[in-house]
């Protein structure tokens, strides 16, 4: 057993084992890229489907309305026989 150790082997086994724990939460990083991406993609389906709601709610809502003042401007008969 060497109970001598030369000058900065101290600090370089500290630089060694500090970068390979770097290293590893950097690869760790790089592989949960993936489930980033993903809520972005789910993010921009959720944007479309949102955006296509509020298109159909528009088409619905003014076909109503047009339907609504096709009932309003019908004249109906007077049963009663009377001139209105």
């Amino acid at each position: 057993m060497n109970t001598f150790s030369p000058p900065g082997t101290e600090a370089a086994r500290y630089l060694k084992v500090f970068l390979r724990s770097r290293t590893a939460r950097l690869r760790a990083a790089l592989a949960a890229r993936d489930r980033g991406a993903s809520a972005v993609e789910l993010a921009v389906i959720t944007a479309v489907l949102v955006g296509l709601a509020v298109a159909i709610l528009v088409i619905v809502v003014n076909f109503a309305n047009k339907q609504g003042t096709a009932i309003t401007n019908t004249n109906v008969p007077n049963p009663a026989g009377g001139n209105p």
